[in-house]
């Protein structure tokens, strides 16, 4: 029988510890931030070619070159970052696993599918005009990002969706998929600053105001950027703090089963 105060608690053991509700707290002040963060970075790229660029098309033009900022921020930086957190919210926690794993692996496959559209919007607008291709850091950047999460989709996939995966081989991919996950993350940050600097560079160099007077549209560049940082820097605070871990993530818990086999778990 529980004691006289207990009852309270039962059912819900972030409020049993005030340690463990402040770290829930925190969790989610830190996890408003990345969403608004990430919000923030999906509208300013937006802005900058709507505005300054002067909008989209599917022409070989460079009106067509305008998508593929918008679809590698949004795709590569902000629903990869939103996909790589989502197993760190307390409310997914002591759930079914199947569904938010399904989610998971939703939101990387449409993050990808954005980033590969993103490249051949840029390649085919290259091909149109014929501009050089990978001739930048910039872009050897990129393409590594968008190659090694291909890679890192594909065997998660294999390794942690499909019912006949082994439970030693989930073991010995659980720590390099969660290293190469914060990796991409990094690289696409990269690849996407440099890209922005690149941008403003090439559009303003001729310009009665130069990039070196910071007019407007290099502001907003320049926003842009810091915003991406520190969206990039939010996700992985969260990725990193191991009190915000899903309990059964940790290595001490990674005998779960098969995708088929995990109604109950």
């Amino acid at each position: 029988m529980p004691q006289k105060g207990e009852a309270s608690t039962q059912g819900c053991p972030q409020l049993a510890d005030p340690f463990k509700m402040r770290s829930t707290v925190n969790f989610y002040l830190c996890y408003l931030l990345c969403l608004a963060l990430g919000l923030a970075c999906v509208v300013c790229v937006c802005l900058w070619n709507s505005r300054w660029r002067g909008g989209f098309a599917w022409d070989g033009s460079a009106l067509q070159f305008n998508w593929h900022p918008v679809l590698m921020v949004t795709g590569l930086v902000v629903l990869y970052g939103y996909g790589a957190v989502l197993y760190r919210v307390p409310l997914t926690w002591g759930q079914n696993k199947l569904p938010w794993k399904l989610l998971h692996a939703a939101l990387m496959l449409i993050s990808l599918i954005l980033s590969i559209l993103g490249l051949y919007a840029v390649f085919n607008f290259h091909n149109a005009n014929k501009i050089a291709n990978l001739y930048s850091l910039h872009s050897w950047i990129g393409i590594a990002a968008v190659a090694l999460f291909a890679v890192q989709w594909a065997v998660g996939f294999a390794g942690f969706l499909l019912p006949c995966s082994p439970v030693l081989l989930r073991k010995l991919l659980k720590p390099a998929h969660v290293w190469l996950g914060g990796s991409i993350l990094l690289l696409s940050v990269a690849a996407c600053i440099s890209g922005i600097n690149e941008k403003l560079f090439f559009v303003l160099k001729a310009n009665l105001q130069p990039y070196s007077n910071l007019p407007a549209e290099a502001v907003l560049g320049n926003s842009l950027g810091a915003l991406i940082v520190a969206f990039g820097l939010v996700v992985l605070n969260i990725l990193s703090n191991i009190k915000w871990q899903r309990p059964d993530s940790r290595p001490q818990d990674m005998a779960y089963t098969p995708l088929l086999q995990e109604e109950n778990d």
